[in-house]
């Protein structure tokens, strides 16, 4: 790959479909017998011995800025010997080893607080509570905060932190870490990455067919939404009518870090497909025919980041260059999945559900119809249905479901909320951009994927950019989701025919 050039004829010499990553095996035991915990007892005492050696001490009130910084070769040996773990089980190992034991210090913590509540009793003048305040903050930075900043500091360390973090996550997601300790050092290390890359640091740049190799090869394997087939799809994907962006750090230029893919169209589009599909390339743009921008995929390719506000950024750079491009372009939408419905709707078929009066998700006629399609009971023989995809291949069984599935998918975005927010993760985030749940659109995505996780539905959230940070501040502030008269109808058609 890196020493073909950018052209298409040097691009005819790779295989068609991209090859497949291979899958990370999870951790393994470090032990299952005597030999094995033996070595497992001497990889214990590596660990506790790098550890004590690379994590810097927290340095006492009056000496913290007079302390000198430790060797570099201290927090290197860190990063070499994480490096030489292969295997996600030791590097999970050391990471829960790191939390649990070079936090904050309790002891300090509950001292300065104490202080702090004994000079607050007292009529003391500003300055004093000012620096007991001053003293709980430092003795609340974890120690283990000290070893990533230096860690930050080396040439390649901000995305070796990157690389751990993921690692991190992953361990988490797979139980192979738990534990407050844990979380809070995945959080102190979000914390810290949202400041190295924010968006001061960060650099908005195009893909085109001519951009390097490794960079189209990098994007493609990361795209989550919609995936890839080989490189004439790739080619559609950043040709004409289409435009690709990614954000990457000043530090390391031309690494995608996020990419966001748009399509340039007449109007906004209420069909995947209709963007990704095999088609003729077009050599020439016609601008006259360009009115909408719609953001129909955002990958992020940097796992390690997840949390850091980076694809807000993104479109709102990506909206000012397509402005920039496109003077008269006016309507800018995602065309955005679903995930998650599905498994929503098959819940609520469940028989638990039926026991607990979450049963009355259809009129009678749709029950009727829906019954007479599938041959039984409209929940029982539905919910298999649903989960095999099945149902598409039933022209009846299509039509008597469009108009329960456009309400219940209505209500799932709207009215299924987290601590008061969006359920969804897709509709969280582009309404706290500020963009407003618009139009669902009935059988937009037939791919198997799309069946699988909304049913052939999608959405699109509209940015009209004159609101969208009145509409950021409602949602956000008050949890306020600003919706179109198609998907409040909806709702409200719901609202009338079940008891959820």
């Amino acid at each position: 790959m890196r020493g073909l050039g950018p052209g298409l004829a040097a691009r005819r010499l790779l295989p068609l479909r991209f090859p497949p990553r291979p899958p990370r095996p999870p951790g393994p035991r470090l032990y299952s017998g005597p030999p094995a915990a033996a070595a497992a007892g001497a990889s214990e005492r590596a660990m506790e011995e790098l550890l004590r050696r690379a994590v810097p001490p927290t340095p006492t009130y009056e000496l913290r800025e007079k302390t000198p910084a430790p060797a570099e070769a201290q927090c290197a040996d860190f990063v070499s010997f994480y490096g030489g773990l292969a295997e996600l089980g030791p590097r999970a190992e050391l990471l829960a080893r790191l939390a649990q034991g070079f936090g904050v210090d309790h002891g300090q913590v509950a001292e300065q607080s104490a202080g702090l509540l004994q000079l607050r009793q007292q009529p003391r003048e500003a300055a004093a509570l000012l620096q007991a305040e001053d003293r709980l903050r430092h003795a609340l930075v974890p120690r283990y905060r000290g070893l990533f900043r230096l860690i930050g500091r080396l040439d390649g360390g901000a995305r070796f932190l990157v690389r751990l973090r993921a690692d991190l996550l992953e361990a988490q997601a797979l139980k192979l870490v738990e534990g407050p300790h844990v979380r809070e050092m995945s959080g102190v290390l979000k914390a810290m990455l949202s400041e190295w890359f924010s968006s001061g640091f960060l650099n908005l740049e195009r893909v085109t067919w001519h951009s390097p190799c490794e960079v189209l090869q990098k994007i493609s394997e990361a795209e989550a939404v919609h995936p890839v087939k080989n490189w004439l799809d790739m080619k559609r994907r950043v040709g004409p009518y289409r435009r690709c962006y990614f954000s990457s750090h000043c530090s390391t230029p031309g690494d995608p870090l996020i990419v966001l893919y748009v399509a340039l169209t007449s109007d906004i589009t209420n069909n995947i497909q209709a963007i990704v599909k095999d088609c003729p390339l077009s050599e020439t743009e016609d601008k006259n025919k360009i009115a909408a921008a719609i953001f129909y995929s955002i990958s992020l390719i940097q796992q390690g980041l997840q949390g850091v506000e980076l694809g807000t950024f993104l479109i709102k750079q990506v909206v000012r260059e397509l402005q920039k491009e496109f003077p008269h372009l006016g309507a800018f939408s995602s065309l955005s999945p679903i995930p998650g419905f599905t498994k929503w709707l098959l819940g609520l078929l469940s028989p638990q559900a039926k026991e607990h009066g979450k049963n009355e998700l259809f009129t009678d006629s749709e029950s009727r119809d829906i019954a007479e399609a599938t041959g039984g009971p409209a929940h029982e023989t539905l919910k298999a249905y649903l989960s095999s995809n099945e149902w598409v291949k039933s022209e009846k069984l299509v039509c008597a479901l469009q108009a329960p599935l456009m309400r219940l998918c209505a209500w799932y975005l709207y009215g299924e909320k987290h601590r008061g927010y969006a359920l969804n993760p897709v509709a969280n985030f582009h309404l706290q951009n500020g963009a407003v749940l618009w139009r669902i659109n009935w059988m937009a995505d037939s791919s198997p994927r799309g069946l699988t996780s909304s049913c052939g539905l999608m959405v699109n959230y509209r940015y009209f950019l004159e609101e969208t940070s009145t509409n950021s501040v409602a949602y956000l502030g008050s949890k306020t989701i600003k919706a179109s008269e198609q998907v409040l109808g909806l709702v409200a058609q719901f609202q009338k025919n079940s008891k959820l």
